[in-house]
C-alpha cells in the first residue's frame, strides 16, 4: 500500500495541481498534525484517497476559511483514540502534545496515558481478529527519548514508549518536531518498531503484517 504521511508544514508542490501527478500512486494519506484543514481538504480532493488525521498542538478548536468556519477537515477522518482497519492496514491514533499552556489540544504525561489506555481493548480485539495489534501508530507528538527534545513544548511523550513496546506496531508515524538540518535523525528502530519523523512529508510503501527490516524510507523507494 502506497503511503503519503505528512505533519507541521504545508509544502508548495503538494498545495498545486503538481500533486496529481507526483502522488498519482498513492492510496491513503496519514496527517499527523498542524497543518491547516484547508491544506488537508485540497490534498483530498486532489487525490480523491481516504485521509486520516490527528490534530497537533497548534490546532484551533475552529478555524475560518474562505469555505466557512471547520472544526475538522472535510472528508477526513479524526483518528485520535480510535482503532481503523483501511483495507487491511491496522491503524490507530493520538492528537496533541505535552502541555505547555493552555491550548486545546494539550495533555499532561498522565492524560497521555489514559488516551493509551482507551486504545487497548479496541487493539486486543485486532489481535483477536487479525493476529497482531496494530501496523500503524499515528500521533502528533513522538515518543519519550526518540526524536523528541529537552524543552517542555517538544518533549516525547513516556506513554508512547510503552505503547510500543507492548503492541508492537511496525511504524509509529509522528510529527511536532521540525527538522531543519539535514543530518538530523528522522528514523530510529525502537524494539520491533520504525519511528518515523514526518515533518514536511514522507513516503511509504507499507504491507499490512510486515516490518521491514531495512529503513523503510529507503524501502518505500525500492
Amino acid at each position: 500500500m502506497n503511503v503519503l504521511t505528512l505533519s507541521d508544514i504545508p509544502i508548495g508542490f503538494i498545495y498545486s495541481e503538481q500533486v496529481r501527478t507526483r502522488f498519482r500512486h498513492i492510496d491513503v494519506v496519514l496527517s499527523c498534525g498542524d497543518l491547516p484543514y484547508y491544506y488537508l481538504e485540497y490534498i483530498i480532493s486532489m487525490l480523491d484517497v481516504p485521509l486520516y488525521f490527528v490534530r497537533g498542538n497548534h490546532a484551533k478548536l475552529v478555524e475560518y476559511t474562505t469555505g466557512g468556519p471547520r472544526t475538522h477537515p472535510w472528508g477526513a477522518t479524526d483518528m485520535h483514540r480510535r482503532v481503523v482497519n483501511h483495507r487491511g492496514l491496522l491503524l490507530a491514533g493520538i492528537e496533541g502534545s505535552i502541555r505547555y499552556n493552555r491550548g486545546p489540544f494539550q495533555y499532561t504525561q498522565w492524560q497521555m496515558w489514559g488516551h493509551v489506555l482507551r486504545l487497548t481493548p479496541m487493539l486486543i480485539q485486532n489481535r483477536l481478529r487479525h493476529g497482531r495489534y496494530l501496523d500503524v501508530f499515528m500521533t502528533h507528538a513522538p515518543p519519550w527519548g526518540i526524536h523528541d527534545q529537552p524543552d517542555l513544548p517538544h518533549q516525547g511523550v513516556k506513554a508512547f514508549r510503552w505503547f510500543i513496546r507492548t503492541f508492537k506496531p511496525a511504524y509509529h508515524i509522528h510529527g511536532h518536531i521540525h527538522v531543519y538540518r539535514p543530518d538530523t535523525t528522522i528514523v530510529t528502530r525502537f524494539h520491533e518498531t520504525w519511528v518515523i519523523n514526518t515533518y514536511g512529508y514522507q513516503e511509504l510503501v507499507i504491507k499490512p503484517g510486515v516490518c521491514p527490516n531495512s529503513d523503510p524510507l529507503r524501502f518505500g523507494k525500492e
